[in-house]
């Protein structure tokens, strides 16, 4: 397709590693664009407007933003105070994923540890690097975890189809690759498994359906959208094996912070005795918090996002206002599901319950 769909990663410097690259994912599935990072600006301004998200994928945005910023000092030199302005600029830029501060706080406290200018650019670069890779083995390893579940599942249905919902988009676009959710659809994909994926369209930005949708299309994965609303009838009717989503940030007890709509469905899992999976990686944990829907900050967002449609009209990408004008709208992104709603924590470690117990037994040293 295009040279960004060949990197098969949404995000990667160009030839003379001086300007980010990403795919606009507000573009998709329409239409390709490949956008250009150039400042710690043009990072602010892709994390906020989401032509970049997911919790993963903003963490090393905002973590190439600080490699931008050692690029871009106004001074001759690359003072302290300009970084770590620069830094809280960053992490200001979306509030709920924890991943953003994680990653660009650790890139800060590696280049801080530098005096020459020339080190502490080569410095952000490599960790970011580190950081992107990381991420990405994560993802890899929690495909392996997670392949198992499905793979215990179809067993149990002889070979039967596995059926298998998620919810927004926790793909190889949010997370560098593999993806988190999809990590084991892609695995049990691979090694032969019968499966297929109930898309949720995820209002109001349709990520699972622009997205998750796009992705399993070009992986040849079988999947099927749904509106949101139709995720517990599906589980009523039997049709529905195991719920996998992703996260945006997780409290040390298992409460999850992820796209708004998420909640609901964990509820209907419970009813229906559905197992209901988050995916994560451990950059998503949020060992300071607690309770999760006291302390974690849920980002509201522009109405509009709500209030307008974004579709395809004739070959041209175009959007319908669907309200009246005069009606007021609240764009809530994110929604907490509780962790006793939650069968369990795929993660780069292993499975765990979501309980600060488990999780402290896989994730010792925090």
């Amino acid at each position: 397709m295009s040279e960004a769909y060949r990197h098969s990663r949404p995000i990667w410097l160009d030839n003379d590693v001086k300007v980010v690259k990403v795919i606009d994912q507000r573009c998709l599935p329409h239409e390709f664009v490949v956008s250009d990072l150039k400042t710690v600006g043009d990072v602010v301004r892709a994390i906020k407007e989401m032509v970049v998200r997911g919790a993963p994928l903003i963490g090393v945005t905002g973590a190439l933003g600080v490699y931008l910023a050692t690029l871009n000092s106004p001074d001759q030199t690359i003072e302290n105070d300009y970084l770590i302005k620069a830094c809280n600029r960053l992490k200001s830029a979306r509030p709920t994923a924890v991943n953003l501060k994680w990653a660009v706080d650790r890139v800060l406290e590696r280049i801080l540890a530098e005096k020459d200018d020339d080190k502490k650019i080569v410095a952000a670069r490599t960790e970011a690097a580190k950081i992107a890779e990381q991420e990405v083995e994560n993802c890899r390893k929690i495909g392996e975890y997670g392949f198992r579940l499905i793979d215990e599942i179809r067993r149990r249905k002889s070979n039967q189809t596995v059926n298998l919902l998620t919810h927004c988009n926790a793909g190889y676009l949010a997370c560098i690759e593999y993806g988190t959710a999809t990590a084991p659809i892609y695995a049990a994909f691979e090694k032969g498994i019968d499966i297929h994926v109930w898309v949720d369209e995820t209002r109001p930005l349709n990520q699972g359906a622009r997205l998750t949708a796009w992705e399993l299309a070009k992986h040849g994965v079988k999947h099927t959208i749904v509106v949101d609303s139709a995720a517990g009838y599906l589980m009523q009717r039997g049709k529905v094996d195991m719920v996998i989503v992703g996260a945006d940030r997780t409290t040390y007890t298992g409460d999850v912070a992820n796209k708004i709509g998420t909640y609901p469905v964990a509820l209907a899992a419970k009813d229906n005795c559905i197992p209901f999976y988050v995916a994560l990686p451990s950059s998503t944990f949020d060992w300071s918090l607690r309770d999760g829907l006291r302390e974690i900050a849920i980002e509201e967002r522009d109405p509009d996002e709500i209030r307008f449609i974004h579709g395809l009209n004739e070959d041209q990408r175009t959007s319908v206002l669907v309200p009246a004008a005069e009606s007021p709208a609240k764009n809530f992104a994110f929604d907490i599901t509780p962790a006793r709603l939650i069968t369990g924590l795929i993660t780069e470690r292993g499975i765990c319950k979501a309980t600060e117990q488990d999780i402290r037994r896989l994730f010792p040293e925090k």
